[in-house]
């Protein structure tokens, strides 16, 4: 199998509460190495990196410049990414969890594709959680696939924008990839209204532009209500399954509003029924094509 590298990057996740030690166990079984791009933190994050005691993990000491905003994300994350020697790179996020058998399926999937260069990258299937760890958020405003492996070296794929996706070339092509069925858990926002809360505020440095918004976020006392939750019965990835179990129950419990339906609400009816009845996701936007 042609190796497979891993990357992320992560900073301040001990005062943040981010899973970065179950989102890097779940890639480390199918990977070579697995870069932590770790942005200078006072709050012991290189240790809690450290202590997962894995050779593979190559930790890159760094001190983020956030004059450019968003697009500081991106830039760090190319860093990671560049200093992978593999050639395909699994990108996973801070508050990102892989399934194990995602994993395995990916690896598959790398073996079976390496030759096809129509493949730039892979796609994972997405679960939002969404005030709590036993709800989703399912609606269109919440991307149901991205790009997590792409190809490396000369390539000429990079991180973009906020580091969400990817583009390639001095024209940012939008990366040729395929389905393959893995899920990654997304929990950055299913955590308890403080914790949540800090983020919002952490977040003003790099989005200025939305500091109102993120100020509102801050402020208020439980996440807003939105269309299209939905139960989740379990269970979360194996090597999640301690940090949720830790976060659920008592004070810890649901973050979320009372229901509350807006005109503007109807889109979303709407465009879940055209969804569940003919598989199409209206008004989708997709940081790929499909190959």
């Amino acid at each position: 199998m042609s190796a497979l590298s891993g990357f992320t990057i992560v900073r301040n996740a001990v005062t943040l509460d981010y899973p970065i030690v179950p989102a890097i166990r779940s890639i480390l079984s199918i990977c070579s190495e697995v870069v932590v791009n770790v942005g200078r933190s006072h709050d012991g994050t290189r240790e809690l990196i450290l202590g997962i005691d894995d050779p593979r993990i190559r930790i890159l000491d760094t001190v983020w410049d956030e004059s450019s905003g968003g697009a500081t994300l991106a830039r760090e994350t190319n860093r990671a990414m560049a200093a992978c020697r593999g050639r395909w790179g699994l990108y996973i996020q801070a508050d990102e969890v892989l399934h194990e058998s995602g994993a395995e399926l990916l690896a598959d999937r790398v073996r079976s594709w390496d030759r096809d260069a129509r493949v730039e990258g892979l796609l994972v299937d997405y679960r939002h959680f969404y005030g709590d760890f036993h709800t989703l958020a399912t609606n269109r405003h919440w991307y149901r696939r991205e790009v997590r492996v792409v190809r490396l070296g000369s390539s000429g794929i990079r991180s973009f924008g906020d580091a969400q996706g990817f583009r390639v070339g001095d024209e940012m092509r939008r990366v040729r990839a395929r389905v393959t069925g893995a899920v990654m858990f997304h929990y950055g926002w299913a955590q308890p209204p403080a914790v949540l809360r800090q983020k919002h505020e952490a977040s003003k440095a790099l989005f200025g532009e939305h500091l109102g918004k993120l100020e509102q976020r801050a402020q208020a006392p439980a996440l807003e209500w939105t269309p299209g939750l939905r139960r989740f019965p379990g269970p979360h990835p194996a090597t999640a399954a301690a940090w949720v179990a830790d976060r659920s129950g008592g004070s810890n419990g649901r973050a979320l509003g009372p229901r509350r339906i807006r005109p503007g609400d109807v889109r979303f009816y709407l465009s879940d029924w055209i969804e569940r009845a003919t598989g199409v996701r209206l008004f989708e936007h997709r940081n790929y094509v499909l190959v």
